[in-house]
């Protein structure tokens, strides 16, 4: 690569990074991109004096901060009078045309984050600081660098402020808080909080890995000649800054309230929280003379929405067992009025969430609801308590069969094959692709065979006859007859399929096939040492297991006398490569990844679903994602297919070692 055509990549990469993080319309593939990405990181370390500022390389620091120092802002950012109500809107705007007329206002999405102040400088980025109390901030400069929504450099020379809220996403912040639970870390209670926290990190890689998005919303100091504020943030938009989009210039007070209401009404479909709509005059000669109250500018307010949080009484736990027999604890409180809403249900994820926000009955709590999404208690008040609330218990038997439950902290589940809770989703596990693969059984039918009554557990499939059948709507003599047929066919199944159709937590496809190979079809014999013993196998699938075997072992009995599963032959395979090796397999193949899974089991290999330290050999396709990059990181040596396939040509030749492409680094930017 020459000066030229590196200079020529970082434009192209900063393309790429526009159309994916600005305008969500991504031009390329996370190949292409991490190709010409590291094309230019080599030609940055051997020339390290000719690194362009505005690189993509340059948005993450290697080094934590020990610290944010203050920072002064350049002109004062100031809050906003709220408004929170038509009468109140009504006020506001009269105070302003009664003195200038017929004035236009700006309406924009008040978006829910934390306020942050860049300053460009020669069109380069030299300062991000936070909003603090308006005057002063704290310099977040390098943290600020990593939002790849906000440029690095912009086609201006002067100086300028643009400020905006630094945002989070909504499906972001619920991916955050999943990584924080089970990492046993405090959750946030809201993507505002998110956003804040991600934005003062020390170490910017942490900052880094949040997805924060910098919404745009005004200019302090400039030497801009523009004359509306409209048109001002069309050219902000123009530098390479996101566009909110829903924006719009209206007159008088009745045109505001409209679009507040279409706004309102569209506040669920944004990716990002909203809180209200900024009303701003668009003139900015009439902004200069309406100038500023000690606190707020006379030019511009904040028409809140309706609050979404709101104070109630947890009454009562009660307990929900979903189809795949998860079981989730449901809070009752005392009704409450959210948005029109009248809220009695709350959902209280898991006993160890509710362990961790220390959530007893009585308890007096802030429940939050957005939109259609079921409302949920984000916070405890303590200082309240009386003494009289109650500590919720974690329950140990199903509320619906009364079977014993598998607890493993965040995730208890009823294993009970019968629990009419579950046993729908039992069947059609049962007949999936992956397990018996019963032609024909598809949900549908599992569902209107078991609400007809023919199959209340799985063993009632094999009782099935053409009478019955025939009887149903739907069913004609061919499909009866081909459906009969399809479920006869399974018996005399590979053992490992047998017990991957139990539908037993935590043991898969490579784990099946292990119990099977080791005890055959009595693997419900096997005592825990045994299981423990096994390759693969730990605490958590040897304890669930045994805990299904225990609640099903009459249900297993009867399966096992109707299906009469085979073992598998005792073989031994050939001196190669990957005799007695883990091997994970990964992405597009030119042919079905189960057939390379055969070919490998074939040569002895244990074929592994997950990629660890134990894992001798990853091989992959065209987009092979995170096990990937997992391989990259532990450095488990990679194949491709092509030298997989020449690893079995060079083995049948008499050469043992297997030869790859070694690791492969790979940027994770869009992972």
């Amino acid at each position: 690569m020459t000066q030229t055509t590196y200079k020529a990549a970082v434009e192209q990469l900063k393309k790429y990074s526009y159309h994916y993080y600005v305008l969500d319309d991504p031009i390329t593939t996370d190949e292409e991109y991490d190709i010409l990405y590291h094309a230019v990181v080599a030609y940055e370390q051997e020339h390290p004096n000719e690194i362009l500022s505005d690189s993509p390389t340059q948005r993450v620091g290697d080094q934590p901060q020990d610290k944010f120092d203050k920072a002064p802002h350049l002109s004062r950012m100031w809050s906003l009078e709220d408004l929170f109500n038509r009468e109140e809107l009504e006020t506001w705007v009269n105070r302003i045309t009664k003195s200038y007329g017929d004035v236009q206002f700006y309406c924009e999405p008040k978006f829910d984050g934390a306020s942050l102040n860049l300053i460009y400088d020669n069109g380069i980025l030299t300062q991000a600081i936070t909003r603090g109390d308006g005057s002063n901030g704290e310099d977040v400069t390098q943290n600020a660098k990593t939002i790849q929504s906000i440029p690095l450099t912009i086609d201006y020379q002067e100086r300028i402020e643009i400020r905006g809220e630094v945002v989070i996403f909504k499906e972001d912040f619920e991916k955050i808080n999943e990584e924080r639970l089970k990492s046993g870390e405090n959750l946030f209670a809201n993507p505002r909080n998110a956003a804040a926290g991600s934005l003062r990190q020390l170490d910017t890689r942490i900052t880094a890995s949040r997805r924060l998005v910098f919404m745009p919303y005004g200019i302090g100091v400039n030497s801009l000649e523009i004359k509306n504020l409209s048109q001002r943030m069309e050219w902000v938009y123009a530098l390479g800054f996101r566009n909110p989009h829903m924006t719009h210039l209206c007159e008088k007070a009745d045109e505001i309230e409209t679009f507040y209401h279409e706004m309102r009404v569209e506040r669920d479909n944004f990716a990002m929280l909203l809180d209200g709509m900024v009303i701003k005059v668009d003139s900015i000669a009439v902004q200069d003379e309406l100038g500023y109250t000690v606190k707020n500018p006379r030019w511009a307010a904040a028409y809140k929405f309706p609050a979404i949080e709101k104070l109630t009484t947890l009454k009562e736990v009660i307990l929900q067992v979903g189809r795949s027999g998860v079981v989730t604890p449901v809070a009752i409180v005392e009704p409450v009025s959210i948005e029109g809403v009248v809220v009695e249900r709350s959902t209280l994820h898991n006993f160890d969430e509710i362990e961790r926000k220390d959530i007893r009955l009585g308890d007096k709590v802030i429940i939050l609801r957005s939109g259609d999404v079921i409302p949920k208690i984000v916070k405890v008040i303590t200082a309240e308590r009386d003494g009289s609330e109650q500590v919720i218990a974690r329950p140990k038997q199903c509320p619906v069969c009364d079977s014993e439950l598998l607890d493993e902290g965040a995730l208890i589940k009823c294993q009970n094959l019968s629990c009419e809770a579950r046993v729908v989703n039992s069947i059609i596990y049962f007949a999936s692709k992956q397990c018996l693969n019963i032609d024909g059984l598809g949900d549908k039918i599992v569902e209107a065979l078991h609400n007809c009554g023919l199959v209340k557990e799985v063993s009632d499939l094999f009782t099935l006859t053409m009478e019955q059948l025939l009887a149903l709507e739907g069913f004609k003599e061919k499909k009866s007859r081909n459906l009969i047929d399809a479920i006869r066919a399974v018996k005399g199944c590979d053992c490992w399929r047998f017990i991957n159709a139990l539908g037993i937590e935590h043991i898969g496809e490579v784990a099946s096939k292990s119990l099977c190979g080791a005890f055959g079809t009595a693997f419900d014999t096997a005592s825990r040492e045994e299981i423990l013993a096994l390759d693969g196998f730990g605490g958590e699938m040897v304890e669930s297991l045994l805990e299904f075997v225990r609640v099903n072992q009459d249900k297993i009995e009867r399966l096992r006398t109707l299906l009469a599963p085979v073992a598998p032959m005792k073989r031994v395979a050939v001196e190669n490569p990957f005799k007695d090796k883990t091997v994970v397999v990964t992405g597009a193949m030119s042919v079905p990844r189960d057939a390379i899974k055969a070919i490998l089991e074939e040569l002895g290999a244990k074929v592994a679903s997950s990629v660890s330290k134990k894992t001798h050999f990853v091989i992959y396709g065209d987009d092979a994602g995170s096990k990937y990059d997992k391989a990259v990181e532990l450095g488990v040596p990679l194949l491709t297919e092509s030298e997989f396939r020449a690893n079995l040509s060079s083995f049948s030749d008499g050469t043992a070692t297997a030869q790859g492409s070694g690791v492969h680094p790979k940027n994770s930017l869009f992972d």
